[in-house]
């Protein structure tokens, strides 16, 4: 099953991180995205490039839905042609594999 067309389950707190190697072997599946350290929580992040402002804010609102459909919501910036999206559980402080099923979904929207 593709990573974007599995079920996103709530995480509760207490349940731990994404170890390095479970981060590195879903990140082989989202080639564009990349794992950042942001106040000591890993998280994914992409830039995607449009060509206005319009663009990108038209896609951060996509985002904005898709991340309330699932009550799951990531940092947005949005720039003239731009868009960078972050992707993290705050509840347990760092990625847990909702992050990565969220981040295929947001490529979708792209896509």
């Amino acid at each position: 099953m593709a990573l974007k067309d599995e079920p996103f389950t709530q995480c509760q707190p207490g349940t731990a991180p994404l170890n390095p190697d479970q981060q590195q072997a879903l990140l082989a599946e989202l080639p564009e995205w990349q794992l950042t350290n942001t106040s000591g929580q890993d998280q994914l992040v992409r830039t995607y490039r449009f060509k206005s402002f319009a663009r990108a804010l038209a896609f951060a609102n996509q985002v904005g839905e898709l991340a309330d459909s699932e009550d799951h919501h990531p940092a947005i910036l949005i720039e003239w042609g731009r868009a960078t999206v972050s992707w993290w559980t705050h509840s347990i402080g760092g990625l847990h594999r909702n992050d990565f099923i969220m981040a295929a979904r947001t490529d979708a929207l792209f896509g």
